[in-house]
């Protein structure tokens, strides 16, 4: 959502909150990736839980193809909606259906762990170490299952940039 209270829909058409209902999400997926949801048939996405609260079952899920050749590429219908702390438990639900590998998984991870570190050691500069509110809190992560996945003839350019924990798609 931009500062002036408008969203985009799925058309890329600027609308405003007040008008409109949610009827979906768009997150940004790399370019190397989004063969997998065509192609290979998987049919869980996974990302760090930023634009859920409002997503039910039936409402659609926009790919924004991210990286190069940009635009959503697609789009797929949730059948279901999974949060949990630890991401690697969607694999024991979902297996080889979740769009990353285990081990994909597992260096997003480890990266994460060392930026947020990074970060930490940034931000406790000058800090008394022993105080309480340095460690940052756990961030929970969402699976969607996806049914009926559908890869567009062409690209469409979205009005705005898609931000990298997605938006809501309004009517």
């Amino acid at each position: 959502m931009s500062g002036n209270g408008k969203n985009m829909n799925s058309n890329g058409k600027s609308v405003s909150d007040k008008e409109t209902t949610i009827t979906g999400v768009t997150f940004p997926v790399p370019k190397q990736y989004m063969h997998r949801f065509f192609s290979e048939g998987k049919t869980i996405f996974v990302k760090p839980a930023t634009v859920y609260k409002e997503l039910r079952r039936g409402m659609r899920l926009v790919f924004y193809q991210s990286h190069e050749d940009t635009g959503y590429a697609g789009e797929a219908a949730i059948k279901r909606i999974l949060i949990t702390e630890d991401p690697l438990t969607f694999y024991d639900t979902y297996g080889d259906a979740v769009f990353l590998t285990r081990d994909e998984m597992v260096a997003y991870l480890e990266n994460q762990d060392r930026w947020k570190a990074v970060q930490g050691r940034e931000r406790d500069k000058g800090r008394d170490r022993s105080r309480k509110g340095s460690e940052s809190r756990k961030r929970n992560w969402m699976a969607l299952e996806l049914e009926d996945i559908r890869k567009y003839k062409a690209l469409r350019k979205p009005e705005r940039f898609v931000p990298v924990g997605g938006q809501y798609l309004r009517d």
